[in-house]
């Protein structure tokens, strides 16, 4: 249970789930997290590293059955218990990703009136438009957003939020949750032609939601080594690339990638360039160079160059969060893109809450 991101009491609902009791099952596991048939397709199921039965044969399946309960909920059309009577508060959530649905759900359970706002044209956040299609099926996304809006959620699509004291004021809300997420794809100084095809990662995803897929080429170099860039390389195969090639400056076993997103890059046929750079970015090819590990791991260059042919690259080095809304906003910290937050996930602004990635030795967040 403590290595569950979303405090599960999986104990609880295993116990049911062995016994049959499959509904129970499901009622006890989303007391806790609204989106079983979601998180059994693509959470990374730390539970199952910690769980014990490993020291004996191997660990129990969680994620599977998670994933089987959230799918039977959606065949059976279970649904949550309403919510507790009105408290007459009310609550405006910034961002209706996975943080900001999850808050959304919890607070209306509690009797809250909640307002949940987002920029984009539909909820999901990097649910939709970070995970590609393959993983996370878009009806099974829909079908577990809506069941939590069906709660008495107000959803307000298309609008973003500028000012957050002024949008709290305006709409006298009690409190304010932020749960903008990190949609920017950082960007690196790389060497480029005029004629050259650049994309970022976050990009190149988001966009494989709208009308017009992007066009990559037959040969599509991906930059980074974490899941993002596993999943855009995956993406330009499944878009007709011919080639899908990984350059990434350490090894694999430095690679933040979970090792099962490298395993299926791999078996799709997506290629991998350990220790190897990006020097420069022509229109049908780019320049590389080796690297080689120091002794405490860092990649340092070697010189050797060699151009591979490419008629795009993609760069997955990471993503930055737009906290422009809170310019001007008394106490409260920002460093490096997250947001300082108190135990209660409270800023330093009296009523203003924030919430995503969370590292809890330091109580902050993106």
């Amino acid at each position: 249970n403590d290595a569950c991101p979303a405090g599960e009491n999986i104990q609880g609902w295993l116990y049911d789930a062995e016994e049959g009791r499959y509904q129970d099952a499901w009622k006890r596991l989303v007391a806790d997290n609204p989106f079983p048939a979601i998180m059994g397709r693509v959470c990374y199921h730390p539970c199952q590293t910690a769980c014990n039965r490993a020291q004996l044969d191997q660990p129990v399946g969680i994620n599977s059955v998670e994933r089987f309960l959230g799918d039977a909920a959606l065949e059976h059309g279970w649904s949550f218990e309403p919510p507790a009577p009105d408290t007459g508060k009310r609550v405006l959530i910034i961002g209706a990703g996975p943080s900001g649905l999850s808050a959304a759900y919890h607070l209306r359970r509690a009797g809250h009136t909640v307002v949940l706002r987002d920029a984009g044209p539909k909820p999901g956040g990097m649910m939709r438009f970070g995970i590609p299609s393959y993983r996370l099926p878009r009806d099974v996304l829909d079908a577990e957003i809506d069941r939590v809006l069906s709660l008495g959620i107000t959803l307000e699509l298309n609008s973003q939020v500028d000012d957050v004291l002024r949008a709290k004021n305006a709409g006298d809300f009690d409190a304010v949750f932020l749960a903008v997420g990190a949609h920017i794809g950082k960007r690196a100084y790389i060497p480029a032609g005029e004629s050259a095809h650049v994309l970022d990662a976050i990009g190149m995803l988001r966009d494989m939601e709208g009308d017009e897929q992007p066009l990559l080429g037959r040969r599509v170099v991906v930059y980074g080594g974490g899941n993002t860039a596993m999943d855009a390389a995956r993406t330009a195969k499944r878009l007709g690339a011919e080639e899908a090639i990984i350059v990434y400056r350490r090894t694999r076993d430095r690679m933040p990638a979970h090792d099962i997103e490298v395993a299926e890059a791999l078996e799709e046929g997506v290629l991998m360039r350990w220790l190897s750079t990006i020097k420069h970015i022509d229109s049908d090819h780019i320049t590389v160079e080796k690297m080689e590990l120091d002794d405490t791991g860092f990649p340092q260059p070697t010189g050797e160059t060699e151009d591979l042919a490419a008629d795009s690259v993609v760069l997955a080095l990471g993503q930055d969060v737009d906290l422009s809304l809170l310019e001007g906003v008394p106490g409260i910290a920002v460093d490096d893109g997250v947001v300082a937050v108190d135990a209660r996930m409270m800023t330093g602004s009296e009523g203003i809450f924030a919430g995503g990635d969370m590292v809890p030795s330091e109580r902050t967040v993106t």
